[in-house]
């Protein structure tokens, strides 16, 4: 890791010139480019020797079929950290309009990660909230036999749980209305799975008879947890090879070869402290020895409670800016977007 006292402002300066060149034109940048795309006031052999040190720290190398500079993941990191630290305030617009959608939450995610791949030609990725963060919406508990009923869970996000029961017994007709009654007016606005779901369940003013009913059907409000993980929507993967280089076709097939665990990677973004604020990833940061690609994200959700997360991948040569600049976009769309769902439950 380089320290904040081995990079002065101008080495700084100089280091986002080289990237920001590198990133345009896909050609190493010389001394004499940097002095000409900056206004730092200083000598082509300074920034040769400013350009000398950066390589010594690692943030940069030197092709033997060139004089210039190319960026490495090292450097990339560093360039990409100072953006998400300049990059503050309220996040510029999507261009996406996600409250005509209402409550279509799978809608709205399926449009963001389509807009932000369009946008950036880069592969997006977009998770949904986990059923266990839902709130219960409306629950409908139905008798269909005498001895067989179904009990149907409707939730903030519009996901519907449903589960059918076949007892030995016929079932009392008054104790299914009565059940559907209590759990629509004590459960309604709960989260899935919660102790408190559990609790108004198994509480001791109930009947035996009542509590006993309860206990049978009440698994479909707990057993909320999936082994498939969240619902991960991808976006891009028709255009990866478009804008890739020659050289870049190999960084393009580790990011074909990251989709099979994108809910691992993106579990890498909601490990951020504030939601909204991105993450970059570079190269092994995204585990699994990784190199070539990057990882830019930022979570969504409420208040500081993460639902989901917003990411994209792509090669190390991507517009940093406008990747973070567009899953702070999306992240803060979302937001919104889920609070106005979560709330109306």
């Amino acid at each position: 890791m380089v320290s904040e006292k081995q990079l002065s402002p101008r080495k700084r300066e100089i280091l986002r010139r080289v990237i920001e060149e590198y990133v345009a034109t896909g050609q190493p940048v010389g001394s004499r480019a940097v002095v000409e795309l900056s206004d730092l006031g200083v000598s082509s052999s300074t920034v040769r020797s400013e350009l000398a040190e950066l390589e010594s720290l690692g943030l940069l190398t030197h092709p033997h079929t060139s004089a210039g500079r190319t960026p490495t993941e090292g450097g990339y990191r560093v360039y990409a950290d100072d953006l998400v630290e300049s990059l503050a305030g309220r996040p510029a617009g999507l261009g996406l309009d996600l409250r005509s959608m209402r409550d279509e939450l799978e809608q709205a995610l399926r449009a963001t990660t389509d807009m932000l791949s369009q946008a950036t030609k880069l592969l997006a990725l977009v998770s949904a909230p986990s059923l266990e963060t839902a709130t219960i919406r409306h629950i409908e508990v139905l008798l269909l036999q005498p001895t067989s009923l179904v009990v149907v869970v409707i939730t903030s996000t519009g996901g519907v749980t449903k589960r059918q029961f076949r007892l030995e017994e016929p079932v009392d007709p008054g104790l299914v209305a009565w059940a559907a009654e209590y759990l629509e007016d004590q459960l309604a606005g709960e989260r899935l799975g919660s102790t408190t779901v559990r609790r108004r369940l198994e509480s001791p003013e109930l009947e035996p008879r009542e509590r006993a009913f309860l206990e049978l059907i009440g698994q479909t409000l707990l057993d909320v947890r999936s082994e498939a993980g969240p619902e991960v929507f991808v976006g891009g993967t028709v255009g990866l090879f478009e804008e890739a280089r020659a050289e870049e076709v190999e960084a393009t097939m580790r990011l074909l070869e990251l989709l099979e665990r994108r809910a691992a990677v993106l579990e890498l973004v909601s490990e951020a402290l504030q939601p909204q604020r991105p993450v970059v990833r570079v190269g092994p940061d995204l585990g699994g020895g990784h190199h070539g690609v990057s990882l830019v994200g930022a979570t969504y959700g409420i208040r500081s409670t993460p639902l989901g997360a917003v990411g994209l991948l792509g090669p190390l040569r991507m517009d940093y800016e406008k990747a973070i600049r567009s899953v702070r976009a999306a992240a803060f769309e979302l937001s919104r977007f889920v609070e106005d769902v979560y709330e109306d439950a």
